[in-house]
C-alpha cells in the first residue's frame, strides 16, 4: 500500500502527524537502524540538530524561555528566509507535548521559530496513542533531541478531573486519561491541590512516553531526553519538574 521511500518519509514528515499513520508507516517500513541511516543521510538534518546532544537541546529551550519571561525575546527564525529554508524539510531540535490551552503557545513561550519545535498539543498534555506515535516520528525520524511534557498553572482539564461529574461528547475520555495523575496527587503533600495534580499528571505522562519502545531505546542510547515542566501563566516562566 505504501511505497514511500525513507527519504520521502522524512521530507513529508509533518503530513503524517495527528494520526496513527506515522506509527504504522514506521512499524512497517523502517527498522530503527534504517531510520537512523535515513536521518544521517540528510545534510540539513546534520546541520541543524544532529550536532546537539539532549542536554544542549534542553538548555536551548530553557534559555529561550528565560528570554521570554525576562521580556527580551529574540523571536528567531520567523522571517521569509526561514520560511523558505524549512518549506521542503524539517529538523526540529526539540519536541513539546503541551496542553491545548490557548495561553501556552510553545514557539512563543520558548522563543523559537519556524522548524525549531515539533509540537503536539492536547487538553491536559495527555500522551495518547496518537501523540506517542507522533513523538516517535518526531524523535526517531526527524531527530528531536529532547521532549518536554509541558503542564501549566490553572489547567482546566485537570481541574475538571478533580471536580468530577458527567461530561458531554468525548470530554470524558480526556478526563479518564488524567485520572491517574490526579489520584497520585491525593497522596502527596502540599496545600495547592490543583498544582500538585497538574505536576503529578506531567510526571505520569513522562512515564508513559518513556515506555515507548522507540523513544525508550533512544533514551537508553542517550540520544533523547524526556522531561516534565510546569508553565506559570502569570510570569511566563517554565520550571522543570
Amino acid at each position: 500500500m505504501f511505497n514511500t521511500s525513507r527519504r520521502q518519509l522524512i521530507r513529508y514528515g509533518g503530513g503524517f502527524l495527528g494520526t496513527g499513520l506515522a506509527a504504522t508507516v514506521l512499524g512497517s517500513q523502517l527498522s530503527q537502524t534504517n531510520a537512523q541511516t535515513a536521518v544521517n543521510s540528510e545534510p540539513w538534518l546534520t546541520a541543524q540538530n544532529q550536532g546537539l546532544n539532549p542536554d544542549q537541546a534542553l538548555t536551548m529551550l530553557m534559555e529561550g524561555n528565560q528570554r521570554f519571561w525576562e521580556r527580551r525575546k529574540k523571536s528567531p527564525n520567523r522571517d521569509q528566509a526561514r520560511l523558505t529554508e524549512v518549506a521542503e524539510s524539517q529538523a526540529p531540535f526539540a519536541a513539546i507535548l503541551g496542553c491545548a490551552d490557548s495561553r501556552v503557545p510553545a514557539e512563543i513561550v520558548f522563543d523559537q521559530g519556524l522548524g525549531d519545535l515539533f509540537v503536539c498539543r492536547v487538553a491536559g498534555n495527555l500522551a495518547t496513542s496518537e501523540e506517542i506515535g507522533s513523538l516517535e516520528f518526531g524523535t526517531l525520524v526527524l531527530g528531536a533531541k529532547v521532549i518536554v511534557v509541558l503542564g501549566h498553572s490553572r489547567c482546566g482539564a485537570v481541574k475538571a478531573t478533580i471536580e468530577g461529574g458527567r461530561f458531554p461528547g468525548q470530554i470524558g475520555r480526556l478526563i479518564d486519561g488524567l485520572q491517574v495523575g490526579v489520584d497520585r496527587a491525593e497522596r502527596q503533600p502540599g496545600s495547592n491541590k490543583l498544582e500538585r495534580a497538574i505536576k503529578s499528571n506531567v510526571i505520569y505522562q513522562v512515564e508513559k512516553l518513556g515506555k515507548s519502545p522507540v523513544m525508550g531505546d533512544l533514551v537508553d542510547k542517550k540520544q533523547l531526553k524526556i522531561v516534565g515542566a510546569y508553565y506559570d501563566l502569570d510570569t511566563g516562566k517554565v520550571s522543570l519538574i
